[in-house]
């Protein structure tokens, strides 16, 4: 995801906070062997934006680049990419943890899961694992 840092990163900027959201193979116990993500396509990209004007809100000269995949990725693959640049670290990890705290809740972007045996379910993105760490 070199690109989606490229675009946050200018001569004022003092550091860049980098979150990448990989496909894991083992979800509550369970053998995964990968992961679907489907969206509603210009909402999703609509409240995306909204995130990121809010966390910008918080800290001026905060800038954000966020990337979400649609579709079916295999274990190891990147979901979701963000990166927020500020001219100080606190602000820019901040903005990360706040992104996808609220990418999570308020984006329109389903998950289901694909088990190792043969079972597929969609998944609550605020509950479970992913809401705890």
């Amino acid at each position: 995801m070199p690109a989606v840092i490229a675009r946050v990163q200018h001569g004022g900027i003092g550091a860049v906070s980098v979150f990448l959201g990989t496909v894991r193979e083992l979800n509550d116990d369970r053998p995964v062997t990968a992961l679907e993500y489907d969206a509603y396509g210009g909402m999703a990209e609509s409240e995306l934006r909204a995130v990121a004007e809010e966390a910008c809100s918080f800290a001026p000269e905060l800038v954000i680049a966020v990337e979400h995949r649609v579709g079916t990725l295999d274990i190891g693959d990147v979901s979701v990419a963000i990166a927020c640049a500020h001219p100080h670290r606190a602000q820019a990890m901040e903005a990360t943890r706040f992104v996808i705290d609220t990418l999570k809740q308020r984006v329109p972007i389903w998950k289901r899961e694909h088990y190792a045996d043969g079972e597929r379910v969609w998944i609550d993105p605020t509950r479970g694992s992913d809401a705890r760490t």
